[in-house]
This record gives structure tokens, C-alpha cells and sequence, in this order.
């Protein structure tokens, strides 16, 4: 079985395996690479890097314009004194609306090593009638600039703008795949040298409510091209699974076609739901009464219309999953990258799962049972020997959504950069992308095991 999770993944991972090598292949059938094809050896220096504002002292160094400041466990920016009006034509519904509006601009951010990726996660929970989008700007090691790529217009709802990215938008040299700003040719050498994220707040004049952003950022990288990442051993001490609801995506084939028809197209809001659940936050009944009661599992069906990108046509978007877990009172939520699947492991064992995005051949990852062009699913724990006991809703029932995964074959298939499919053409991978949501209180362990994954 094949489970085509994510389609525009598929679209992303083959601009990645464009810009980092040729379109290498072996025969079909084969099962595996040439011996001289995966890249393993030494693990080399990260080139991960996350930068995000989240403090009093950060929106102060960034430049207001009609913003201002919000102290509390969660600091933010939020609308204050609109700079004036503006009109934004709806491209899903062609309805064009007045809207008042203010901006907080990020000082530069200079990633070390430049980047040839860039991904932009941020929080907020706008109020009916406000709405943020997010940009960013990024200067090239050659001291070029991009045009400002807008990464998203977002909103809780869908009554008064529709949630979406921004297809189209590329200067030549670079490129935003739905969410991710990626160099168009990395071997010529050029990379992302520094960027800054802008914020523009909007809400309907003269209206009292104002939308607030929380930890706006962004994840740069610059993986190596490789097909095999090192091994690592299993961490002493930390064999531990975690409390995590279970639910399938499957269960829901079919339902709701304006979300992308359920089953195999929610595998990243099914994993949302499950680990915002595990910190103790659900949708309330009032929230879920718009779904059909005959459906069981209805958080998964809330969880999918309000990560839906009407751009995309899914709800794979990884930083709306990150801003819908974000809506829940004090949890915070980022997309990132993981070097390893120790990292992993020190986040679990210290109480936080991770969703993992990952693609495969069905023969790639025993106890699957199926491949995909790109999938998410939660790591919840590991076993005494290591091996990745996952949550993963590609099941056929919730009962069936518990699985241990060879650790080997785990960490491969999430961290390699370039993959064979199963007719042996070489496509992308995902190089350790994950989703982190976290609650605004943690332990020392906690805000210790994040710090190592370079979230703070």
C-alpha cells in the first residue's frame, strides 16, 4: 500500500533533490541503492538553526508601528493604534474588505552557517474579526535581498479571511514552497545569509479586538545531501513512553471533502490533536458542534478545518498546525529540526513528544505496512533497546495506532536529506523536521531538553 499523506510535499521534496544534486536512479525493483550512493561517516556540524521572540526585551529590540507589547506567561505583540486601512481582496472568496492595521518588524537575524531553507512557525490565537500575516525578508550571501515572501495569512476561523499561503512567489533565485523559503540552486553556493520576519496586525475598523502573536520565528538550515545519516546507540536511562491519546486518520476517509476528504490527507492534524490532548487541552463542545455527530472523533475533524491551507488544498502546512496548537490556553508550539535521534530522545524522556515528518518505500520501516511521499507522526517514547515506540495515524483504527519502530530505520528515514523511492528515483527528505508544543510552564528538565534542541 502506498499513503500519499502530504501531495505538495512530493512537490517540495523533488525541488530539494533538484537544487542539491542530479536525478540519479537505479533499476526498479532492486530494493536498494548502489553501495557507493548513501552518504554516512561522521555526523557533521549542525547547520540547524532556530531564532524566535519571545520575550519583553525582543519586542523591544524589533521596530512597532502602531503595535505594542503584551507581558504574561506568553509575551506577545498585539495591535494598539492602527496605522490606518487597508484592502485585502480574499483570493478564495473573492470578497474584498477594509481592514485596519499595524506592524512589528524583527531585527535581523544572521543564522550561523547561512541557510539554504527557511521555515517561519509562529503562535497566536487572533479573536473573530482580526487576522495576522506573517513575511519575511532574507539577504543573500552575495548582499542581494529577496522580495518580502509572505509565509501566511492566518486565522483561528474561517468566517472572515480564508487561512492561506501564497503560491507563486519566487525573484529567480529562490523560492517559498507553501511554507518554506528554499534556495533554488544550492550548488551554486548561494545561501540565505540573514533575514527578518514582519508582522502585520489586522482587525475590521473600529472594532476593540486585537489579534496577538507569540513567538514568531524562524528554523534556517543547510542539510547535507545525504542518504544515510549516522547511527547512534540508544540513551542510557531514557527508555520511557509517554500518555498519549490515540487516533487514526483513517477512520475518517471520506468525511468533510472541503478539508481535503479525511483519511490519508490528516495525518498532520491527527498527530496535532493527539499531542495538544496530551497537555491536557481539548476543543469545547461548543467548538465541536459543527461536526456531524455520527463521526466519531471529532477533535480530529476541528483539528482539520482549522489547520486547513485553502491554498494548498490541505492541511499539511507545518506552521498552521504549530499556530492551531498555539490557540490552546498556554501552549506554545514550533517547527523546527532535529540533528539527531538523541535530541529526540532527551525531549521525550524529559516529558515532551514530537511529530516527525518522514517519507518512505513501504520496505524502508518494518511494521509499517505502507509507504508515502510524506507522512507525519508522533514519537511518544522509545524502548529499553531504543527502537521509537510512535503514534502513528496511518492505522486502520485507533487501537492499531501504537507502533515500535526499528530504531535504525527510524532515524534514518526522518533525518536523511535524499531518499530512492521504490522505483529507485532519488527524491528528497525531510532532514529531521519536527513539530514541538509545549506548555508556558516546563520543568528545569524540560526547558533543559528544549534548550539542546535549540529552542528557547
Amino acid at each position: 500500500m502506498t499513503v500519499t499523506t502530504t501531495p505538495r510535499r512530493t512537490v517540495l521534496a523533488a525541488a530539494f533533490a533538484a537544487a542539491v544534486g542530479s536525478a540519479a536512479s537505479v533499476p526498479a525493483g532492486s530494493g536498494s541503492p548502489p553501495a557507493a550512493a548513501p552518504r554516512g561517516g561522521a555526523a557533521p556540524a549542525s547547520t540547524i538553526g532556530y531564532r524566535g521572540w519571545t520575550s519583553a526585551a525582543d519586542w523591544r529590540a524589533g521596530t512597532a508601528a502602531g503595535t505594542s507589547a503584551v507581558a504574561g506567561p506568553r509575551p506577545g505583540v498585539t495591535l494598539a493604534r492602527p496605522l490606518g486601512t487597508v484592502e485585502y481582496t480574499d483570493p478564495h472568496t473573492g470578497t474584498t474588505r477594509l481592514w485596519e492595521y499595524a506592524t512589528w518588524l524583527s531585527p535581523e537575524h544572521r543564522p550561523a552557517p547561512p541557510a539554504s531553507e527557511l521555515i517561519a512557525p509562529w503562535n497566536a490565537a487572533p479573536p473573530p474579526g482580526t487576522w495576522p500575516r506573517v513575511e519575511t525578508r532574507a539577504t543573500y550571501t552575495d548582499g542581494t535581498r529577496t522580495p518580502w515572501y509572505t509565509l501566511g495569512v492566518w486565522a483561528s476561523g474561517d468566517e472572515d479571511v480564508r487561512r492561506t499561503s501564497v503560491d507563486d512567489q519566487t525573484d529567480g533565485r529562490s523560492t517559498v514552497w507553501t511554507d518554506t523559503v528554499a534556495v533554488d540552486d544550492t550548488a551554486s553556493g548561494l545561501r540565505l545569509a540573514a533575514y527578518r520576519l514582519r508582522l502585520t496586525l489586522h482587525r475590521a475598523p473600529g472594532s476593540g479586538a486585537a489579534p496577538t502573536v507569540w513567538r514568531p520565528g524562524a528554523m534556517t538550515s543547510d542539510g547535507p545531501d545525504r542518504f544515510e545519516v549516522p547511527a547512534t546507540a540508544p540513551g542510557t536511562g531514557t527508555a520511557v513512553e509517554l500518555t498519549v491519546p490515540r487516533y487514526s486518520q483513517n477512520i475518517h476517509i471520506g468525511q468533510y471533502p472541503e478539508y481535503d476528504n479525511g483519511g490519508e490527507a490528516w495525518c498532520s492534524p491527527t498527530s496535532s490533536q493527539m499531542i495538544i490532548e496530551s497537555w491536557g487541552r481539548h476543543p469545547t463542545p461548543e467548538e465541536l458542534a459543527w461536526v456531524n455527530p455520527e463521526f466519531a472523533d471529532p477533535q480530529v475533524c476541528h483539528a482539520a478545518r482549522r489547520t486547513f491551507d485553502h491554498q494548498y488544498g490541505g492541511c499539511g502546512n507545518w506552521p498552521f498546525n504549530a499556530a492551531y496548537a498555539a490557540t490552546y490556553p498556554d501552549l506554545q508550539a514550533v517547527v523546527t529540526r532535529l540533528a539527531t535521534l538523541t535530541d529526540a530522545e532527551r525531549l521525550v524522556a524529559a516529558g515532551i513528544p514530537l511529530i516527525t515528518s518522514q517519507s518512505f518505500h513501504e520496505g524502508e520501516l518494518d511494521g509499517a505496512g505502507y509507504g508515502t511521499s510524506g507522512h507525519l507522526m508522533t514519537v511518544i517514547g522509545f524502548t529499553a533497546e531504543g527502537d521509537v515506540i510512535a503514534n502513528d495515524p496511518a492505522s486502520d483504527d485507533n487501537d492499531a495506532v501504537r507502533r515500535v519502530y526499528p530504531r535504525r530505520q527510524f532515524e534514518n528515514i526522518w533525518l536523511r536529506t535524499k531518499r530512492y523511492d521504490a522505483g529507485g528515483a532519488v527524491r528528497g527528505g525531510t532532514g529531521g523536521v519536527c513539530y514541538l508544543y509545549f506548555p508556558t510552564t516546563l520543568t528545569s528538565a524540560q526547558r533543559h531538553a528544549l534548550a539542546r534542541a535549540g529552542v528557547r
